[in-house]
């Protein structure tokens, strides 16, 4: 990890990506020669560069927390001396509670921003006072194109062909910026709907945003052709799930057709059935595994048996130059849901600043006999915020009290995918296809086996199967950016029962679901529009 780190910074600080002049990116330098792509160790500074760059873009803002449980309305402010005030009216059944606003801090306000649509766009246009979190770089897609042009250039210099790599090394090295592409593709599309969507090494042309249903078609064709030429992970332990792999490829692939599931409704049961299959694949590959809750800080840590893909974080190289140790401090999603031990130093992190909804934590663990709830939390259903943690992300904790300055979180991973994301898919669409739920059932124990929870009973035809799905995801992978994309792509956005942030069928329709996008991607290109939801005062 040490020589990609080293690696990265070389090619970083000697290299400029860049997209299309119409949005409005770094023009391409030497990188573009034929001079650069000459060997191995070209490729994989190249594509060390774009972990680098999309390690930067996601750790920026609290991606996970500001796209997942933040924007669906679960986690809540808190204050100290668990004082809470009761406001905002009732939410999903249950009183909302807020701080009294002579105790609030920045932090308290974070949860609270992205569930007011005219405070999050208030938010990412201005910064307010929660300004750290820096909510409106997840408006800006520059960065993500800057990848995807990277990659294209990859890609096409291979393709035309580099003697100095093995026909395996092609293959393997046009397979990783396949994926690397398509990741960026299906954030984007889950961000912001519609995108523009472009493979060439050199467009020049402005292009329009494309159909989302068409562009994740497009990257599920392009990794299809990929997936046969990567093995299933890494051979080296320090790459495991940091570097793309089959797996990562797999577990990509189920992710796009299961959101296309949800917006394709014609062509819905294709989509499961592939999505079965690749999961199918996965698991009889055996290249991965479940590793006992017991050992859930190794998960936790990173490049794990269970990583298909994750943005590998360390702070064993901890200087001022290391892009790994450059994340904001508050891009880690339980920043604000921890406080000592787990989070230093020990005078200004006496308490959490936000908390989960009692009604929420009930709904996740009707069983509270479920091991997750001793291993990820303190007081799990206790409101206050002298006493409830959530310590899934909290194991690896990094002690250092010499610096008062510092506002220091444990030092764990970002977690992309992993196996049980994609057992838990796999079990969705299974249940979907309404042919094979006992399959379905087993796919769910695997994951309620490992957490130490009560196994789903074998009730074929269970019309509560689809629920307990759904809400087995929402409990396994809460924290790890995946939740209101869940909510978004099942529809389930809609309905009160699933979110405390629900959206009306209008809103919907009209994209509140999705982010802004910056006004300076409409530079240089007459096609583009922006999300109209979010123009005028029609929220």
């Amino acid at each position: 990890m040490k020589k990609i780190t080293i690696c990265l910074l070389i090619v970083l600080s000697a290299s400029q990506f860049s997209c299309k002049k119409f949005l409005d990116i770094t023009p391409i330098d030497k990188l573009t020669g034929n001079n650069f792509y000459r060997s191995a160790d070209d490729m994989e500074s190249n594509i060390t560069d774009m972990y680098g760059r999309l390690f930067d873009k996601y750790t920026r803002t609290s991606f996970a927390g500001a796209t997942g449980e933040f924007r669906s309305g679960e986690a809540i402010p808190a204050v100290q001396g668990g004082e809470l005030r009761r406001g905002l009216g009732r939410l999903g059944g249950h009183t909302r509670q807020t701080p009294d606003p002579r105790g609030n801090t920045d932090k308290q306000v974070i949860p609270e921003t992205t569930i007011d649509d005219r405070l999050l766009l208030e938010a990412v246009q201005t910064g307010r006072s929660w300004s750290d979190y820096n909510f409106g770089d997840l408006t800006v897609w520059n960065e993500y194109y800057q990848v995807i042009q990277a990659a294209n250039l990859l890609i096409s210099k291979i393709e035309e062909g580099i003697p100095a790599l093995t026909a395996e090394q092609s293959k393997r090295y046009i397979a990783e910026g396949k994926f690397i592409r398509s990741f960026c593709y299906f954030q984007m599309v889950r961000l912001y709907g519609d995108v523009v969507y472009y493979t060439t090494a050199y467009q020049k042309d402005p292009l329009p945003r494309e159909n989302m249903v068409s562009v994740v078609n497009k990257c599920i064709a392009d990794l299809k052709t990929a997936k046969p030429d990567i093995i299933w992970t890494m051979n080296d332990p320090s790459l495991r799930g940091v570097r793309a792999s089959r797996g990562a490829i797999v577990g990509l692939l189920m992710n796009l057709n299961m959101w296309n599931a949800g917006f394709d409704p014609a062509n819905k049961t294709k989509y499961y059935e592939e999505t079965a299959a690749l999961g199918d694949e996965l698991i009889k590959s055996n290249a991965f595994r479940l590793l006992p809750i017991t050992e859930w800080a190794t998960v936790a840590k990173g490049r794990s048996e269970e990583s298909l893909f994750e943005l590998f974080r360390t702070l064993n190289y901890n200087d001022s130059d290391n892009p790994f140790a450059q994340a904001n401090p508050f891009s880690p999603f339980a920043d604000v849901f921890i406080h000592f031990p787990y989070k230093q130093p020990e005078y200004t992190h006496r308490y959490s600043n936000a908390v989960f909804t009692e009604l929420y934590m009930k709904k996740l663990y009707p069983d509270e006999g479920d091991g997750r709830l001793n291993y990820w939390f303190v007081s799990p259903f206790d409101q206050n915020a002298e006493t409830f943690q959530l310590k899934k992300f909290a194991y690896n904790t990094f002690v250092d009290a010499s610096n008062p300055g510092l506002d220091i979180n444990p030092d764990n991973t970002y977690l992309i995918m992993r196996y049980a994301d994609a057992i838990l898919l796999r079990a969705e669409a299974l249940a979907e296809l309404g042919t094979q739920d006992e399959e379905a059932i087993k796919m769910l124990n695997l994951v309620r086996d490992r957490g130490r929870a009560t196994l789903y009973p074998n009730a074929v035809g269970d019309t509560d199967l689809k629920d307990a799905i759904f809400w087995e995801r929402a409990k396994e992978l809460m924290g790890e950016g995946t939740h209101y994309f869940d909510l978004v792509r099942t529809k389930k956005v809609l309905n009160k029962t699933y979110t405390d942030n629900p959206l009306t069928y209008d809103k919907f329709n009209r994209g509140g679901w999705t982010w802004p996008i910056n006004p300076s991607a409409l530079n240089n290109n007459p096609y583009m529009s922006l999300n109209e939801y979010w123009i005028g005062t029609g929220l």
